[in-house]
């Protein structure tokens, strides 16, 4: 019998949303460059620790999935565990902003295959939900990845330098702005009406600015500007973002950290941009102060992750943490 330790059967697929955060972070810095005057080297040496963790975990998960396929497919078969699978494709999806800058190749691959895997991951869990009857306990933040997740497609476009996508930025946009609006509905429901969720995945609460944040940017990078709907999400993040906020202050000293922690990092690196997109735009020491507090409080928060991950990591605990 193969050691439980080695075959990394533990590892959940959403630890790529550490990817995410990552990536999500380098942009925002660099957008913080281009409009604060940040040192650009804070953006590129987040970037490259997306990249290595990307690899890092592509070797780990591929190791779990060779050396026992079936915990995998129990992770996909799962009604919110199965979502999560949404984490890897995003990241490639998200990755090309730091990739474009050493080679416009891989960064068109990787985008490529974030858009592919993205795009028939949507499609395989939306048919799951209209054929198989969940129960209403079962809905989570996490349901919001694989479909919402499809605005991620329309980010890296412009930077890719390749004639004929526009269609499919719409595409992204339009799929996950529709799924938005009754996936939104029935988490909030859930949250009104069922038992809280347990503390440790308290944080995953986050993942419900990600289609305000990640709509915002996703919208503005599709239509090339900032309109009234681009303000309403823009608004709404915010309002969303301050909400939840409220929500996790206490989770520090109610449970110990875990790497299911990672899934606040995105949506807040998504929200640090967004709001620095949007303060480019309208300019004001109140758009200026709120891009400045949620760009500290997304590097702080995953600043605090990464520790804790790599403490857990040197020691031999990451079981303990996954």
């Amino acid at each position: 019998m193969q050691n439980e330790s080695t075959t990394l059967s533990y590892l959940p697929v959403g630890i790529f949303g550490g990817v995410m955060g990552l990536s999500g972070l380098s942009v925002a810095w660099k957008l913080a460059h281009q409009h604060f005057g940040a040192p650009l080297w804070i953006s590129q040496a987040i970037g490259l620790a997306a990249v290595a963790a990307f690899v890092a975990l592509v070797i780990a998960y591929g190791i779990k999935a060779w050396s026992g396929w079936e915990t995998v497919r129990a992770e996909f078969n799962h009604p919110i565990a199965s979502n999560l699978f949404g984490t890897p494709m995003i990241s490639l999806l998200l990755l090309p902003f730091v990739l474009v800058d050493y080679s416009l190749a891989l960064a068109r691959l990787s985008w490529l295959l974030g858009a592919i895997g993205m795009t028939a991951l949507a499609w395989t869990i939306v048919m799951r939900w209209m054929t198989v009857r969940l129960a209403a306990p079962q809905v989570a933040p996490a349901w919001i990845v694989p479909v919402v997740g499809m605005l991620d497609v329309p980010l890296a476009v412009p930077l890719l330098q390749w004639d004929g996508l526009h269609g499919v930025m719409v595409f992204g946009l339009a799929v996950g702005l529709f799924f938005a609006v009754p996936l939104f509905t029935l988490i909030f429901q859930r949250l009104v009406l069922e038992e809280p969720l347990a503390p440790p995945m308290q944080p995953s609460l986050l993942v419900m600015v990600a289609p305000f944040a990640v709509g915002f940017t996703a919208y503005v990078t599709t239509t090339g500007g900032i309109d009234l709907f681009a303000q309403i999400l823009y608004m709404l993040m915010v309002f969303v973002l301050a909400v939840l906020l409220g929500r996790l202050r206490h989770l520090p000293h109610c449970s110990p950290f875990r790497v299911s922690w990672w899934a606040a990092s995105f949506p807040l690196a998504a929200s640090a941009g967004a709001a620095i997109r949007y303060a480019g735009q309208a300019s004001s020491p109140v758009t200026d102060g709120i891009a400045l507090v949620v760009l500290a409080i997304a590097s702080l928060t995953i600043l605090i992750f990464l520790a804790q991950t790599l403490a857990g990591v040197f020691k031999g605990q990451l079981k303990a943490l996954a």
